[in-house]
């Protein structure tokens, strides 16, 4: 694979082989930082599971404490009291059938999550092919099909992110952007470490956090030590990091 000059810079100025504490993989990450935009920090974690089977499959929802620097636009599909209501909380667009009728027929997009109160899903799933592979397919599961879409909006603002492990048994994940600082970046990315090794599947059997990588954007991957990893879910415990 061909790496440029800068890559490969990146790579002298740490120990690729050695695993890393979690702060200091985040201080690595920061310090080898050579593209010239504002790159996101990507968590990579290599989970002990087989998605094959229905009882390991990982998926939920996570709020990153400092959310994810990335401002995100909520689009809202309600009736009645509910377009009020998602209007209040900050929805960048709220409407009912027009709005699907407008994906449908001019494939409109330019929105970055879906919340959908429950009597308009017979609507929303008639889009469900187009917003399933983007990963916007409204899901109760989720909180994103809800009749009280205030809390929901607000946590979407605030940098609630969706994890799903894919069929090889990884997790990739977005912890923040490059210019925040390392203990808000760190605490990010706990609070998805935490809440990964919280919804372990009780079928899971041997070693369920294989592997965890922190890289930017254009960036090598740094590997964190996984041993060190439980010392800091108990700090973040003591400290009330986690709600």
């Amino acid at each position: 694979m061909f790496r440029g000059k800068n890559y490969k810079t990146a790579l002298e100025n740490y120990d690729v082989l050695n695993h890393y504490g979690l702060k200091d993989a985040v201080k690595v990450v920061k310090k080898v930082k050579y593209a010239k935009f504002d790159e996101t920090v990507e968590l990579t974690v290599s989970l002990g599971v087989d998605p094959k089977h229905a009882d390991q499959m990982v998926r939920g929802v996570v709020t990153l404490p400092h959310g994810t620097g990335k401002t995100v636009r909520v689009l809202v599909i309600a009736s009645g009291d509910a377009i009020a209501a998602a209007q209040d909380a900050g929805a960048d667009f709220v409407g009912g059938k027009e709005i699907v009728e407008r994906i449908k027929k001019e494939g409109w997009m330019d929105f970055d999550k879906v919340v959908a109160t429950p009597d308009m899903m017979r609507y929303v799933g008639q889009i469900g092919k187009i917003l399933g592979p983007r990963g916007l397919m409204p899901n109760p599961k989720l909180g994103t099909v809800t009749k009280d879409v205030g809390p929901c909006i607000e946590s979407l603002k605030a940098g609630q992110l969706e994890y799903r492990v894919d069929r090889y048994g990884i997790i990739h994940m977005p912890t923040g952007k490059m210019s925040f600082d390392t203990d808000k970046l760190y605490e990010n990315i706990l609070t998805i470490l935490y809440t990964l090794d919280k919804v372990k599947p009780a079928s899971a059997k041997g070693v369920y956090m294989k592997g965890v990588t922190l890289s930017s954007t254009m960036g090598p991957g740094v590997k964190v030590s996984t041993a060190s990893i439980r010392e800091d879910i108990e700090d973040g415990k003591t400290n009330k990091l986690f709600s």
